[in-house]
């Protein structure tokens, strides 16, 4: 067994304050950005308005013949193009570093590999590392159409939540992991489930969102969640998105379910056991694919689907923090080991 290199699992760990950093960068970014987006289209909407003022009563001048209410809330053209130039370098500027953080982010758990020689997944710390850089790697490539932008909070959020709780709370010193996980099954099984699984989180967050959507449509927003959703894009849209990132959850996460049953059966002489990790996993997959197979069931495409997805987003996550920190299992990590 090879000796820890305290050099590189030093700088796995500053690689990891580095892109945490950037990911900070990258949400004020983006949230600034996404407060732009609301007084752009408020102001298209004004003019829109005006519009069909100066329509209903023949020619008419904004300056001299409009309420002076109405005439003071308009933006000219050129001021509107300004805004919306700003909005898109702030995008662009947002995108530019999620790229940077994803790099940083690789590096860190690359250097975390080759401080212990063997793949980064040995205790609950290097899981959130590498199923966080997964969502980020999927987020970054799906989120790159401008009509995506305005998601990065809402993918940003929870992310940077949950590398800094594994980073504060769930920090362990880079080590050999026991024999039983000696294995070429391990990387290629949990690999697979991560994968599936951060692919899934960016699924669920979309059905979020498209809730929210539904419930304010587009140019009908009221109180503070319809200020919120305003910037959204539209519920189709957003559906569509949560619909084709479920389409690779499933195959994905499924295979990493039966790799984990071969590994299983070569390692404990059976298949499966109905251990508390293999079994809420189970349940997570069936959810997913039952999102699917209402996804296309007339009378369960719209909401009643949406509502699957999340369920299976919420399982995922109890998946992670209650049955990995709580419930004792031969996958759990209830003593943070």
């Amino acid at each position: 067994m090879l000796p820890v290199n305290q050099t590189y699992a030093q700088f796995s760990d500053t690689a990891f304050e580095s892109a945490y950093i950037i990911y900070v960068l990258a949400l004020i970014l983006s949230l600034v950005y996404y407060v732009k987006q609301q007084g752009i289209i408020d102001a298209r909407r004004e003019q829109t308005r005006v519009s069909e003022l100066v329509g209903a009563g023949g020619s008419a001048d904004v300056d001299t013949d409009l309420p002076d209410d109405i005439a003071d809330g308009v933006l000219a053209d050129e001021d509107l193009a300004k805004r919306e130039e700003t909005a898109r370098k702030l995008a662009n500027m947002t995108q530019s570093l999620m790229w940077l953080g994803v790099m940083v982010h690789l590096v860190s758990v690359v250097m975390r590999a080759l401080s212990a020689s063997r793949f980064p997944f040995g205790n609950l710390y290097e899981y959130i590392l590498m199923v966080t850089l997964f969502a980020m790697i999927g987020a970054v490539l799906i989120l790159q159409r401008p009509q995506f932008r305005v998601v990065w909070p809402w993918i940003l959020t929870p992310m940077l939540a949950l590398l800094f709780y594994g980073g504060t709370q769930l920090y362990s010193d880079a080590a050999p992991v026991v024999p039983a996980l000696q294995s070429f099954w391990f990387p290629i099984h949990v690999s697979s489930v991560s994968i599936g699984a951060s692919i899934g989180i960016v699924s669920g967050i979309a059905s979020l969102l498209y809730l929210l959507r539904m419930w304010q449509p587009k140019g009908k927003e009221k109180g503070f969640f319809g200020a919120v959703a305003k910037p959204l894009p539209s519920g189709k849209t957003l559906d569509n998105l949560a619909y084709k990132t479920a389409i690779w959850t499933v195959p994905i996460f499924g295979l990493g379910i039966i790799l984990g049953a071969i590994w299983a059966e070569a390692a404990w002489g059976r298949f499966w056991g109905w251990d508390p990790k293999e079994t809420v996993s189970f349940i997570t997959w069936v959810l997913y694919a039952g999102y699917l197979h209402a996804r296309a069931t007339a009378g369960w495409r719209n909401t009643n689907a949406a509502w699957i997805n999340i369920l299976a987003l919420v399982t995922m996550i109890f998946n992670l923090f209650f049955i990995n920190m709580v419930v004792s299992g031969l996958h759990s990590y209830a003593g943070l080991n």
